[in-house]
């Protein structure tokens, strides 16, 4: 699996999930994300694990990470998670700025890869489940041209479900949406998302 030469900057897709989570109410916890088992609360709690875990995989911290990937139950929030995930945003971003978190292998949840690999699916998670959040929340949502072309590079790299087992690979299903579709509905498509997902 290929990685732009110009490594991306986690730092844009950080700072945007951090504003997005900023204005969610305790009221919208227990609403539908385009995750069909996530509640945003749970979503909410899927991206405070990964945004750990993936700090950690880039300092290779095998130690601190354990084998656990990252959960998803908002029971696990705690109260003070608005002070909390803003810090562990901005430190995931910091730590792929180092160009040691790039090379050799590292390992999160639970599977070992490629640190070059690893950068990009933290990408992808900030990036697709800010998506998330913004369409759960009724926020606006832009991302970067160069920072969604670094994850569809990734997912189109990445396993894809056969006929036998639709719901294998990375993302389950993809969905299909028009040749000529913007790149940021592309990805969407591609990591199992209608780009045109509201709340029921």
């Amino acid at each position: 699996m290929s990685v732009p030469s110009d490594r991306p900057d986690l730092g844009p897709a950080a700072d945007r999930m951090a504003a997005l989570l900023s204005s969610v109410s305790d009221e919208q916890l227990g609403a539908p994300t385009p995750c069909a088992h996530y509640a945003l609360g749970d979503l909410i709690d899927h991206v405070d694990g990964l945004a750990r875990a993936f700090a950690l995989a880039a300092a290779k911290d095998f130690e601190a990470l354990g084998s656990a990937g990252p959960s998803g139950d908002a029971g696990r929030l705690g109260p003070d998670w608005r002070e909390r995930l803003p810090r562990r945003l901005a430190a995931l971003a910091e730590a792929w700025r180092s160009p040691d978190a790039w090379q050799g292998m590292t390992r999160a949840g639970g599977i070992d890869l490629p640190g070059e690999v690893a950068g990009l699916v933290a990408l992808n998670e900030l990036t697709v489940h800010g998506w998330d959040v913004a369409r759960a929340t009724g926020q606006p949502f832009t991302a970067e041209p160069a920072l969604v072309a670094a994850c569809l590079t990734f997912v189109a790299q990445a396993p894809a479900p056969d006929d036998t087992d639709p719901g294998d690979g990375l993302f389950g299903p993809p969905v299909a949406v028009p040749a000529d579709a913007p790149p940021l509905d592309q990805l969407l498509g591609r990591t199992g998302r209608r780009p045109d997902w509201t709340p029921a």
